[in-house]
């Protein structure tokens, strides 16, 4: 056993300074997260007029009181759309991991205390996401539905591409992955096949109301005149149309037929006892003051290694060879998985060695976790001589093509080719988290405004003219301030290039759990059919 020895000083000014500069950014997030709560909380009132639970609270009396819960994309949509200050921000739907009657699900509610739950694209985008991530991690999923429907400002956006998450919801049945949804108020026009689409029906009393088209527009379209009830209340559905299966008497009815559901659906859970590891031997309180807030001074990577591992021990791989990518085995709470992290750009020599410890993993059924602070690869003539392009392409073949679960947390900077190689969004990770101080983004704002600069300046000198010093200047900042604006993990999440903004701190507890979802996938057993369960 090779036990890391952490030269860290926390007493230091330079590890204050980090620490102070990421707390502000946790708070920052925090605190936006809060203000979308809040928002929803100022409509107490009118729910409970309506003898309706807040949607946050609906999600509240589903999980098992006391389990985990792993929140997804909260910030989704963040300033986008209508969100003008952030306080709406989460694509009108709440959404996470937890468990229900013993049994772990992907969760999802309408936030119809917000905008009445209605849809933007970046709602339908984090629809999309939820329903990869259920179908890859063989979850079962419960939603709590209540929504206007889309947002119809944004119809163009959402219309298409919307009959994904109905194609969607048809395949996991289709795969075993039971889907359970209680009806809390509307669900109207194409809302009502999400429903329709499911495998088990709960609709609330009074309240819940199903039809594709309303009463308004039903008059207009064929002259009929027809109540809410007659048309597509819950009484209806299930005593007439047996588009439902359960009647619920209020919220928390519905919700406990939820429960009551997936109880009986015969997926216990039967976690694995603590197994014999000991916890690492920092703290993760000093997570906090590990990554430099100036992303130019260099730091090592075992550092957080060091603080997310059991007993903080870590089997290196190929450091002699290259000592910029680093790769190596840890475990969490007993469960063994391959790291790979920046030290600095990555080199032909680290992509080669990234590209071999990936193949290892993936021979041994390891799964993956990459820890991003990266500029990107190396450049200069003795790099492409070396082959930076041919190592790099088999360093993202073999991230592309790795048949473990993937798992990618921005703890810094991912920038360029370098995003790609160490398992971005766009190499489709099963989790991708970010830290708040993080950064993604082509290249940095520095770079950008330089680049174009040099562009710029030898047009104008191709084209025969003296260079305009003030013009290149202003070119130069504003496109250094335009990057900057637009890699911060604010913007990022918002447009969910992440699952979420994680506070440092929680590091290696939502690993362990997410590492505990993999092996729970890997476990079930799926009876899949071929078109899903239909309604007859």
């Amino acid at each position: 056993m090779t036990v890391l020895d952490s030269v860290l000083d926390p007493d230091s000014q330079v590890y204050q300074q980090n620490r102070a500069a990421l707390l502000e950014a946790v708070d920052e997030f925090r605190a936006i997260e809060q203000a979308v709560v809040d928002t929803a909380e100022s409509k107490r009132e009118k729910f409970e007029k309506r003898g309706q639970l807040l949607p946050h609270e609906r999600v509240a009396r589903l999980l098992d009181a006391g389990s985990p819960f792993l929140s997804l994309m909260n910030l989704a949509g963040y300033k986008m759309h209508d969100d003008r200050d952030g306080t709406e921000a989460g694509g009108g739907t709440i959404a996470g991991i937890g468990y229900v009657s013993g049994v772990r699900c992907l969760v999802t509610a309408s936030n119809s205390a917000i905008k009445g739950g209605t849809v933007t694209p970046s709602g339908l985008h984090k629809t999309l996401r939820l329903q990869k991530i259920a179908l890859e991690n063989r979850l079962p999923m419960v939603s709590l539905v209540e929504s206007g429907g889309a947002n119809l400002n944004y119809a163009s956006e959402v219309f298409v591409e919307g009959a994904r998450t109905f194609a969607n919801q048809a395949r996991l049945s289709a795969a075993g992955i039971p889907q359970i949804t209680v009806v809390h108020g509307n669900a109207t026009a194409g809302g009502a096949y999400q429903p329709g689409l499911s495998d088990y029906v709960v609709l609330v009393r009074d309240r819940a109301k199903m039809f594709l088209a309303g009463p308004p527009l039903l008059k207009a379209a064929t002259g009929e005149i027809a109540s809410d009830e007659e048309l597509g209340g819950a009484e209806m559905h299930t005593g007439v149309a047996g588009t439902a299966e359960y009647l619920a008497e209020n919220d928390a009815d519905g919700i406990r037929h939820a429960r009551d559901i997936m109880n009986k659906l015969g997926l216990k859970d039967h976690p694995r006892a603590a197994g014999d590891w000991a916890p690492p031997r920092y703290d993760a309180e000093q997570l906090l003051g590990v990554v430099p807030a100036d992303p130019k001074k260099p730091y090592d990577v075992r550092e957080i290694i060091a603080r997310i591992a059991d007993d903080s021990d870590f089997l290196d791989f190929k450091n002699d060879w290259d000592a910029a990518t680093v790769c190596g085995w840890i475990d969490i709470k007993g469960r063994t998985l391959g790291v790979l992290g920046n030290n600095g750009p990555i080199t032909p020599r680290g992509a080669a060695k990234a590209a071999q410890f990936i193949q290892l993993c993936d021979q041994t059924n390891r799964p993956l976790l990459f820890l991003h602070n990266t500029t990107g690869f190396m450049v200069g003539t003795d790099a492409e001589q070396n082959g930076v392009i041919k190592h790099g392409s088999k360093m993202i073949q073999a991230v592309a093509n790795a048949r473990v679960p993937k798992v990618s947390i921005l703890v810094g900077g991912s920038y360029g080719a370098g995003n790609y190689a160490m398992c971005g969004r766009g190499l489709d990770p099963r989790f991708i988290f970010s830290w708040p101080n993080s950064r993604v983004a082509v290249m940095g704002g520095q770079q950008a405004g330089m680049v174009l600069r040099i562009v710029a300046e030898a047009k104008q000198k191709a084209n025969g003219l003296e260079p305009d010093e003030k013009v290149l200047d202003m070119l130069q900042q504003s496109t250094a301030q335009k990057l900057d604006a637009q890699s911060t993990a604010l913007y990022a999440t918002a447009r969910l290039w992440d699952d979420g903004i994680i506070d440092p701190r929680d590091t290696r507890k939502v690993l362990a759990y997410v590492l505990d979802i993999f092996r729970q996938a890997e476990e079930r057993d799926l009876r899949a059919n071929t078109f899903g369960v239909a309604r007859l």
